[in-house]
């Protein structure tokens, strides 16, 4: 097992960042061959994800999950902490915080138009932790 840990600041707000080329990037300076690379947000209000790169399917993600949990309601979780970003943990609890991808002859299995992303859907900026844990 070999871990590679890097920050990235993002804008909150659905900031969407293409993480493929750092991923791949740390893929081969790993030395592994064949395995798994799983990529994790260590912020419950980020997702990590792996979609298309177009501009109309990021708009479409943000619609949906907007319809299925809006900003301006009122949720449990800002009547005990205050700080109105409950909508953002649930948004990257539905996604989820990591995912795994094969790596085969120093290459991410990725599909032609596949890229990996960090979505973060929290209320401000911040310096988030990107983990790639590589298994081989």
């Amino acid at each position: 097992i070999k871990i590679e840990k890097f920050n990235i600041l993002t804008k909150g707000f659905n900031d969407t960042i293409d993480l493929t080329s750092k991923i791949e990037t740390n893929v081969l300076n790993s030395n592994v061959v064949n395995g798994i690379a799983s990529i994790s947000s260590t912020s419950s209000c980020c997702s990590i994800i792996t979609m298309e790169l177009e501009p109309g399917l990021k708009d479409d993600l943000s619609k949906v999950l907007e319809t299925i949990i809006p900003i301006n309601k009122l949720y449990e979780h800002d009547l005990i902490w205050h700080e109105g970003n409950a909508f953002s943990h649930l948004k990257a609890s539905l996604l989820g915080g990591n995912i795994t991808l094969t790596i085969e002859d120093k290459r991410l299995c990725l599909g032609q138009y596949q890229r990996i992303f960090l979505i973060d859907f929290d209320t401000k900026a911040m310096n988030r932790e990107i983990i790639t844990t590589f298994v081989y």
